[in-house]
């Protein structure tokens, strides 16, 4: 049982990550601190890249934590690219597989007069989701 104990908490650690793929071309890098989530396009803006980002797993369902670490790892390739801001296209959760446990039991006979015990099985699963985020790194000129 520690085995599989150790196995989950393995998966559950499971890597985040981000990536960019450029529609321009980059501008010099930026502190993340600079970039700005934008849920709403503003005003005046360039569209530098197309932004993808995941939390590290869990079982069921995302979490607020991350979300927020999705949307970190958007402003931090954003600001690789040179992008001021970030415009939201998605942020929820992304299936990321499953795990399950199995258990089975066997029969027992003995003799002319067989015993046999009862046989069964139980098994389950529980879904892993990442929180994700998607969005375009821009240059906004006037953040206002």
């Amino acid at each position: 049982m520690k085995i599989i104990g150790l196995l989950a908490a393995c998966l559950l650690v499971g890597c985040a990550g981000s990536s960019s793929r450029l529609l321009a071309l980059a501008r010099p890098a930026i502190s993340p601190a600079e970039v700005r989530i934008y849920r709403v396009p503003p005003r005046h803006y360039e569209e530098i890249a197309v932004l993808d980002a995941t939390s590290s797993v869990r079982l069921f369902h995302g979490s607020a934590e991350g979300e927020a670490d999705a949307l970190q790892r958007l402003k931090e390739e954003a600001a690789r690219v040179g992008a001021n801001g970030v415009l939201l296209t998605l942020v929820g959760d992304r299936p990321s597989g499953a795990i399950g446990l199995g258990v089975g039991g066997g029969g027992i006979s003995a003799g002319r007069r067989s015993v046999v015990a009862g046989e069964g099985s139980a098994g389950g699963a529980a879904p892993i989701v990442r929180n994700a985020a998607q969005g375009i790194a821009i240059y906004v000129s006037d953040p206002r």
